[in-house]
């Protein structure tokens, strides 16, 4: 089998309903698709995080003339060697975003080859769905009280579609952002998962007494509380919290992770397995999280190909420390508004009471359709 064509593809989505969050404002979601095509008639699927037409460059000039007529099997060959050529000025960022995107499509044709779904072929145990928390509570309106009835209202949405746990926006100062916590946690509660994000609005001594102020309200995790180029940042505003901490999403490969599993900076690795590198490099952060402690557990917030993969990857990846009573598995579901989690598969991935449904059809399990 040999790699005969990789076509990246940009798409675009307007959205119907503009929002924003700490750091920015999106009336509308994109992405950039990998298409590899096989001497065997079989295609994979992959996809790039971050500004797509950049990344498409860079799959079209840089990292093609690399794989063409190369066998797709070789997947780790194949990601070592891009990495390699790449390392001088591609540690992190758009060009392992790229990676990131060939990568899971050799996965997916590794899968279909073998005529398994993605989670079976990276060896895990048969599984019909993972748990799921609602990501969402973005910001739309200027007022605190304004956005306080729509996180209101969106919380009782998430509970009336079977979710037993959600993530809200902060990052709109300490006082506002108490408002919108408590308002959630009045709307879901005390039996339900409640987890923020303030996607590192904070420096550690605002984290902190937002932090502190918060513990009331039974936070199951405090997510980017500051900026995720410090990981000393992280450990004070950790050891003057009882909340645990979650971050990762903007860091890349084993080599970016190692230091902050070390120092057990976060007790939540989030990786997105579009820009770490992709799957192999996923499951390699994930072997280096079980010697430190730390649960593993995906960014997401893609299409339905980012959503495919981070949820077989989460299925298969290892977990630690060993019990008998059942991991706690939570895995992002982004509520946000995008048409590309539909619009591109013949069949999105299904969703049944606050729970993913593992596809089962060989390979990523879905089926692109541009």
């Amino acid at each position: 089998m040999k790699i005969t064509r990789i076509t990246p593809h940009i798409r675009r989505a307007e959205l119907v309903r503009p929002f924003r969050f700490s750091q920015w404002s999106y009336s509308q979601r994109t992405a950039m698709l990998v298409e590899i095509e096989t001497s065997d008639g079989i295609t994979g699927w992959g996809e790039a995080y971050g500004p797509p037409e950049i990344a498409a460059e860079a799959v079209r000039s840089f990292f093609t003339p690399l794989l063409a007529g190369r066998d797709p099997r070789d997947r780790e060959s194949l990601w070592h060697l891009m990495f390699a050529r790449s390392i001088d000025y591609g540690q992190k960022g758009i060009m392992l975003a790229a990676i990131s995107a060939l990568d899971i499509a050799l996965w997916d044709i590794g899968a279909r080859a073998a005529g398994l779904p993605l989670y079976r072929f990276l060896g895990a145990a048969e599984q019909r769905s993972i748990p799921c928390y609602a990501t969402g509570f973005y910001f739309s309106q200027e007022a605190t009280q304004a956005l306080a009835r729509d996180f209101a209202a969106e919380a009782e949405q998430h509970l009336a579609r079977g979710f037993r746990a959600m993530k809200l926006k902060v990052g709109l100062g300490v006082e506002n952002d108490l408002v919108l916590i408590a308002t959630v946690r009045k709307a879901i509660g005390p039996g339900i998962r409640l987890m923020i994000d303030a996607n590192h609005a904070y420096d550690p001594t605002t984290a902190i007494d937002l932090g502190r102020r918060a513990e009331q309200f039974d936070l199951a995790w405090f997510e980017e509380p500051v900026t995720p180029l410090d990981p000393n940042a992280y450990l004070e505003v950790k050891r003057a919290l009882r909340i645990p901490l979650a971050g990762g999403e903007c860091e890349y490969t084993r080599f970016g992770f190692e230091p902050w599993l070390r120092i057990r900076a976060f007790d939540y690795a989030q990786p997105d397995l579009c820009a770490c590198g992709g799957i192999s490099e996923g499951l390699k952060i994930a072997t280096l999280a079980t010697l430190h402690s730390v649960h593993v557990t995906p960014h997401a917030w893609g299409t339905a190909v980012g959503q495919a993969a981070a949820l077989h990857f989460y299925a298969a990846r290892p977990s630690h420390p060993a019990t008998l009573v059942p991991e706690a598995k939570w895995i992002e579901c982004d509520q946000s508004e995008n048409p590309l989690r539909h619009a591109i598969a013949k069949e999105p991935i299904q969703f049944c009471q606050g729970e993913w449904l593992l596809p089962q059809s060989p390979g990523l399990g879905i089926d692109v359709t541009l």
